[in-house]
């Protein structure tokens, strides 16, 4: 029978001869609880997957894996928005890395009324935290993803009948100076779009959005000027990115766009 007290050789921790720098190693796809704050209900339990990972230098032939998987346990249950920032120092602290960074993503569920019936239906947004420490800077990014109808100015113009129309993922990353809520970035988003989409339509409703979205015709490029210009006058917001992506109903490839933004910089 081996001796419980015989030390265990720590293979990670030998010396690498490559002299080469991991700019990140880790983790990825780690589920856990998390809690989100929601502007209706006070609070929304949902479930997060990870990425973790750390700067190795080059005389470190590995990282410890385990701790990572401690680290997010340590926090209980859940995770909220307090314990992501705090579990990032920490993270870089118990690895003794220079640099550090946490994504963490997950689906957030909105209520939505349908425009004319009023009928009641869940909607799924992808949002992400992600937090990065790189010496003595930290930075933490909000992201989401909102879908919503884009209808084709130029297809209007040049129709006799109707105009071709996609669903548009529009992707907005943001630096916040102050609180900003998951639902207002959702609601910027969808009030530059050709139409807001919607979990569950009746008849009446279909009827309305197929005519608004034909009232408010939007290029890939209105749609991401649109948005740009409501977090240019945002004081809450510090700096963004913008992206845009039409799927195109009639081509067999998407439409683009993208804005990038540091009014930091912009101010100095």
């Amino acid at each position: 029978m081996k001796d419980a007290g015989l030390a265990i050789d720590d293979v990670q921790g030998r010396a690498d001869l490559r002299r080469i720098d991991i700019d990140r190693v880790g983790i990825k796809g780690i589920r856990h609880p998390v809690r989100v704050r929601d502007r209706s209900l006070g609070e929304q339990r949902t479930v997060a997957r990870f990425d973790m990972a750390v700067s190795l230098p080059h005389h470190f032939k590995g990282t410890h894996m385990s701790r990572f998987v401690e680290i997010i346990n340590g926090h209980d249950r859940e995770i909220g928005i307090a314990s992501f920032e705090a579990m990032l120092v920490e993270m870089v602290e118990r690895l003794d890395a220079e640099a550090g960074h946490i994504e963490m993503r997950f689906p957030y569920f909105l209520e939505k009324r349908a425009p004319v019936t009023g009928v009641r239906s869940l909607m799924d947004y992808e949002v992400a935290l992600i937090g990065e420490i790189a010496g003595a800077a930290t930075t933490t990014r909000l992201r989401v993803t909102v879908p919503v109808t884009s209808l084709c100015p130029c297809s209007k113009a040049i129709s006799e009948r109707g105009a071709h129309n996609q669903r548009s993922h529009v992707t907005v990353a943001v630096c916040i100076r102050d609180f900003v809520w998951i639902e207002e970035l959702v609601e910027w988003v969808e009030a530059e779009a050709s139409s807001p989409i919607y979990g569950l339509l009746k008849r009446p409703d279909e009827k309305y959005v197929t005519e608004y979205a034909y009232d408010h015709p939007r290029f890939v490029e209105d749609l991401v000027r649109g948005v740009a210009a409501r977090l240019d006058a945002e004081p809450r917001i510090a700096a963004y990115v913008v992206e845009v992506e039409n799927f195109e109903s009639i081509h067999n490839h998407s439409a683009y766009a993208l804005i990038e933004r540091d009014k930091r910089t912009a101010a100095a």
